[in-house]
């Protein structure tokens, strides 16, 4: 098999399946009394909801575990694509892109947490006031606080690994700037969350497109061959 052809179209793969894990991750916790941003609105009410569908919680922990696998997966395959346009700004990445995986792992566990200290609350009694409130809302905070460090990671690595696409001409300029346009806006809206702002979703959507946009290109028209080096 030629690999200039097979390099492409597998990185443009691993791009559509981190996205697509992501999202399906997503769907179990979309049922429950839980939000992606912000405090719980009532931690005891969050905590019978987790408790009352452990399935579907532990279904969302293991998808996003497989998502982190993935993540280190494209990584090493953007760092081996993109090291020749600049060595030193593809490490930079490289490692960030790892540090979003490890944030992402480290949510999880959270998550696992907050789902065993959930049912402990259950079994308790759910009494209104106890320390599993107050170990429910620390796990629930860490899991957002992970993913606001989890972001900033990406959109910091996303920045640097697009630059370099667009330094190599591999795919139409237009795809690679929007990319770095949109995680920066994301950066941006990261550094406010993590000081406590609320940020609206649709600062983030943007995101999503890119990532199906470079990912369909490479698997269907691998790199610009009049481009590539």
């Amino acid at each position: 098999m030629n690999s200039d052809k097979f390099t492409p179209r597998l990185l443009g793969l691993m791009f559509v399946i981190v996205i697509v894990i992501g999202l399906l991750s997503g769907l179990p916790l979309s049922s429950l009394n839980y939000k992606m941003a912000g405090p719980p609105d009532n931690i005891s009410e969050t905590m019978i909801s987790f408790s009352d569908n452990p399935t579907m919680v532990q279904l969302s922990i293991a998808g996003y575990l497989i998502e982190a696998v993935a993540i280190v997966l494209l990584t090493m395959l953007l760092y081996t694509t993109l090291k020749t346009q600049n060595k030193v700004i593809a490490r930079w990445a490289f490692g960030l892109w790892i540090g979003e995986a490890v944030f992402l792992a480290f949510r999880e566990i959270n998550a696992f947490s907050l789902l065993y200290t959930a049912q402990e609350f259950v079994k308790a009694g759910a009494p209104d006031a106890s320390h599993f409130q107050t170990l429910g809302s620390l796990f629930y905070k860490l899991m957002h606080f992970s993913y606001d460090v989890q972001m900033v990671f990406y959109c910091t690595g996303g920045i640097l690994f697009y630059y370099l696409f667009l330094k190599s001409k591999y795919v139409p300029k237009v795809i690679p700037v929007y990319g770095i346009v949109v995680a920066s806006v994301g950066f941006i809206g990261e550094l406010f969350a993590i000081f406590g702002h609320d940020v609206p979703l649709y600062v983030f959507i943007p995101i999503l497109p890119f990532e199906l946009a470079i990912g369909v290109w490479l698997m269907a028209k691998g790199f610009r061959p009049q481009e590539k080096k």
